[in-house]
C-alpha cells in the first residue's frame, strides 16, 4: 500500500473493508493527497498503483453529457430535438414527445434495459442475451426498444441507462463516427486523459485492473461475465484516477464546452432526492446548500466495480475514489468528505 499524507480515519476505513482501488484528492495549489491499495490482478499479484485503470460504470455518462452538449453548441443539435426526430429506428411504444433534454436529465419516461427501481440482481440480464455480444449500443436496443413507457415525460427523476444509450446512438448518427471515437477525440484527447479509453474485457490495455465480486464465504470471482464486454455511452470506461482528475480540471477551464454550455451542462434541472438538497444536470449530480452549488459529483456501481468523483467548486478540490470491488469506493469517499 502507498500513502501520502492520508488521514488516520480514512487510512482506518481503507483497512477495515480492505478497500481495493486508488483515491486521489487534488486543490488547484498542487496539494495532493494519494494512495493505491489492493490488487489490480489477483491471480498474478500486481497492485494497484496510480497508473491502473478502472472500470466506473456509469461514472462516465458525464462524458456522454459532454459530446452531446459539444453537438449542440456547434449548431448540429438541440436539447429540445426529439428523439424520433433525430434516429430513424422503431420505438413503437415511446411517446413522441421525448427530447434530448428528457433523456439527459432521466426524465423522459422510457423504459430501461436494467430498472433500478425494480431489479437488483444485474447479471440476469445476460441469461437471454449474453454479454460477450454487448459490444455496442445497437446490441441494448432489444431489450428496451418494444416496452411500453414507464412513466409520462418530464414527471420525475427516474435514472434511466436505456436513455444514455441512445444519446450514444445520438452522437454516433450526429458526428458520423463511432461513440468511442468521438470520445477519444473530443472528450478524452482535449481534456488530456491520455490512458482512458471503452476497452474490450477480452482485449484490455496493461495497467488495467480486472474486477472482482466478493462471495459470502470468502472467496471471490471476476467480473468478465458480469458485465458487458465493453462499455458504451451509459456506463464501462476505463480511467486512472489523474485521468479523471484532468476531466474535471478541463470542464471547469472551458476547454470542453464554452462557459455557456459549461454552465448548462453544471445546471441542476431535476431535484433526484426528496430528503436531500440534490440534483441532477446533465450527466452529473449537483448538491445545493442554502441555494449555493457545493458539489458536483458523479458515480458508477456494476459487478466488479465501484467509483465516485467529485468537483467543489468553491474550494477548486477534486476527489477520485476508484475501487475494482463492488462495493468500498463510497465508504471512502463518505470518510474523505468527513474528514474534510
Amino acid at each position: 500500500m502507498k500513502m501520502n499524507m492520508m488521514n488516520k480515519n480514512v487510512t482506518a476505513v481503507i483497512e477495515k473493508i480492505d478497500f481495493s482501488g486508488t483515491v486521489l484528492i487534488k486543490s488547484t495549489d498542487d496539494q495532493l493527497q494519494q494512495f493505491s491499495h489492493g490488487y489490480a490482478n489477483r491471480t498474478h499479484h500486481v497492485l494497484n498503483d496510480g497508473h491502473t485503470r478502472f472500470g466506473i460504470a456509469s461514472g462516465c455518462k458525464i462524458f456522454t453529457a459532454v459530446a452531446i452538449c459539444q453537438l449542440v453548441e456547434n449548431g448540429r443539435l438541440s436539447f429540445e430535438s426529439k428523439l424520433m426526430d433525430v434516429l430513424d429506428m422503431p420505438f413503437p411504444h415511446f411517446d413522441p414527445s421525448v427530447s434530448i433534454h428528457h433523456l439527459l436529465t432521466h426524465t423522459a419516461g422510457i423504459p430501461d434495459y436494467f430498472d433500478e427501481e425494480a431489479m437488483d440482481d444485474f447479471e440476469e440480464l445476460w441469461v437471454k442475451h449474453p454479454m460477450y455480444r454487448m459490444r455496442n449500443g445497437y446490441d441494448f436496443l432489444p431489450l428496451f426498444q418494444y416496452e411500453p413507457m414507464k412513466q409520462a415525460v418530464g414527471e420525475r427523476f427516474h435514472y434511466n441507462n436505456a436513455a444514455y444509450i441512445l444519446l450514444g446512438l445520438v452522437v454516433e448518427k450526429i458526428s458520423n463516427r463511432r461513440f468511442e471515437e468521438y470520445i477519444a477525440e473530443f472528450v478524452f484527447s482535449k481534456a488530456g486523459m491520455q490512458h482512458s479509453g471503452y476497452f474490450a474485457l477480452d482485449a484490455l490495455p496493461d495497467n488495467t485492473a480486472l474486477g472482482y465480486i466478493e462471495k459470502e464465504d470468502g472467496s471471490w470471482k471476476s467480473n468478465v461475465y458480469s458485465v458487458p464486454v465493453k462499455g458504451g455511452a451509459d456506463g464501462g470506461a476505463f480511467i486512472t484516477a489523474g485521468d479523471m482528475h484532468r476531466f474535471w480540471n478541463a470542464l471547469a477551464g472551458f476547454e470542453l464546452l464554452s462557459e455557456p454550455f459549461t454552465r448548462k451542462l453544471l445546471t441542476p434541472y431535476i431535484h433526484t432526492d426528496e430528503d436531500y438538497d440534490r440534483f441532477y444536470g446533465y450527466g452529473v449530480y449537483i448538491d445545493v446548500l442554502d441555494g449555493t452549488i457545493t458539489k458536483y459529483h458523479v458515480m458508477g456501481y456494476d459487478p466488479g466495480v465501484s467509483f465516485h468523483s467529485a468537483y467543489y467548486p468553491d474550494r477548486q478540490l477534486i476527489t477520485v475514489v476508484c475501487s475494482n470491488k463492488s462495493d468500498g469506493a463510497f465508504a471512502v469517499f463518505k470518510e474523505i468528505e468527513l474528514s474534510k
